[in-house]
């Protein structure tokens, strides 16, 4: 970041640390408690990744706030990095939940809103045929099975710093010589992941055509933009060119839209009339309640079916007891049909468009030059990209178009003073990457609370 006083930037850090011990009390006592009963004092392991000496702790969540054991109250864009998008707590969805689980938790069998959440999803994304799953993980790794039993094939292709959830064969980059590797800190790969995975570039047509060529890829697995490593978008025209190389080598495309559903109530699919053959879907949909889903097209379905063996469907690697649990249905069917609806999206995109253009000229006032992307109705702000000028680029910054872009461009530190100086004033983002994302409950006022803690915490920065 140009023009940043790393030692300033060392100082403010360390003054925000001792801010937040200072105002947590309560949620430090909690953590040293919990450190007597879980590994690392949290009960999940990516907990250890937010901002501050230990995590704060949820005492309520409604629409778009939340509130700590210390009695802080919190404007939320992380939402559940996604899973409460339909905010919090949302009343229809609440209701749902609650009468379904007096009448019936879990039995193995379909329920009622089965077919209603099916049709749902076939109607918003396009394709007929759906299955379901607890999380989009499942719903990742199933399709897998299923792309490489129809296909004969042994291999996936992902897109380097892609986020597909803890499948295994996507846990790759790039490694220094080209060739596929462990992302690092991936945690015991079961087998050497060149022998599953092909990664190549987000964007880079030339190399995703050149490894599709070797014939033995069964799909392409893909977010239709990068949305973990920062927002990456893709080139005009890439997704037309990705659909053409996929039949040209007899590929399967599967899309998944867990995150990108910020798009549109069709995520990226319907907006930008994508033709996936699977597409998968999860934690979003149902309002914070477990659930996964894939879908399929009509000719995919058929060669699925061609291939079950239905003596062997308990065995067969696809399953999961609780899942399609009528609760999850219920929930499902209460927020696609009543809180996550087109007139939600229109008013949400809206939003994240104001908070677009106040980030932005946040950043271009303090001359601090972060770049800021949006994606419908999620927005990121991240370091830019510097070109060089004597590669025949124009010399200046601009958002990057791979994952090894953004990675490089990553400043651990700042982010690390970003999180922690709008966590004390009151704003809540999601850990990892400076995603914002907004919800149905989410208002003007949300937005231009994040502005107003953004310009002081940059402003103590520039000072």
């Amino acid at each position: 970041m140009a023009g940043v006083d790393r030692d300033r930037l060392a100082w403010l850090l360390d003054a925000e640390a001792a801010r937040f011990v200072a105002a947590h009390p309560v949620a430090g006592k909690a953590f040293e408690r919990a450190r007597g009963s879980q590994l690392s004092g949290v009960p999940m392991n990516w907990m250890t990744r937010w901002p501050g000496s230990y995590p704060v702790v949820v005492a309520a969540a409604a629409g778009s706030r939340l509130t700590d054991v210390d009695g802080h109250d919190y404007v939320d864009f992380c939402l559940g990095d996604t899973g409460a998008m339909a905010g919090h707590c949302p009343a229809p969805t609440v209701a749902a939940v609650t009468a379904q689980a007096a009448s019936a938790i879990t039995a193995m069998l379909p329920s009622a809103d089965a077919p209603a959440v099916s049709e749902l999803l076939r109607d918003r994304f396009g394709l007929p045929l759906w299955q379901f799953t607890l999380t989009a993980t499942d719903a990742n790794r199933f399709v897998l099975r299923l792309a490489r039993e129809i296909t004969g094939r042994p291999k996936v292709l992902v897109f380097d710093h892609c986020y597909h959830g803890t499948v295994d064969e996507t846990a790759v980059t790039v490694g220094e010589h080209g060739g596929v590797v462990a992302r690092p800190g991936s945690l015991g790969p079961q087998v050497d992941p060149a022998q599953t995975t092909r990664v190549v570039q987000f964007n880079d047509l030339a190399a995703l055509e050149r490894e599709l060529a070797h014939g033995d890829v069964a799909c392409v697995l893909t977010e239709p933009a990068l949305t973990n490593i920062g927002i990456v978008l893709p080139d005009e025209g890439f997704h037309a060119a990705l659909r053409a190389l996929c039949d040209e080598h007899g590929t399967l495309l599967v899309i998944d839209e867990t995150h990108t559903i910020c798009a549109g109530p069709g995520g990226y699919t319907a907006a930008h009339g994508l033709r996936p053959d699977f597409l998968t879907i999860g934690k979003p949909i149902a309002g914070g309640i477990p659930i996964g889903a894939y879908g399929m097209t009509a000719d995919v379905a058929a060669k699925v079916l061609e291939h079950d063996i239905p003596r062997l469907t308990d065995v067969n690697g696809i399953g999961g007891t609780l899942a399609a649990n009528p609760v999850s249905f219920a929930a499902a069917r209460a927020t696609l049909a009543e809180v996550l609806t087109p007139a939600a999206f229109d008013r949400m995109i809206s939003l994240a468009e104001r908070f677009e253009a106040e980030t932005a000229g946040a950043f271009a006032d303090t001359g601090l030059g972060w770049q800021t992307v949006r994606l419908g109705c999620r927005v990121e702000y991240m370091s830019p990209v510097r070109d060089n000028p004597g590669t025949g680029t124009t010399g200046g910054s601009r958002p990057a178009r791979t994952g090894a872009e953004a990675s490089a461009a990553f400043d651990e530190e700042l982010d690390a003073y970003l999180h922690l100086a709008l966590l004390n004033r009151g704003v809540l983002m999601t850990p990892f990457h400076m995603m914002a994302l907004m919800s149905p409950a989410t208002t003007e006022a949300d937005v231009d609370a994040h502005t107003t803690a953004l310009r002081d915490a940059l402003g103590a920065l520039a000072s």
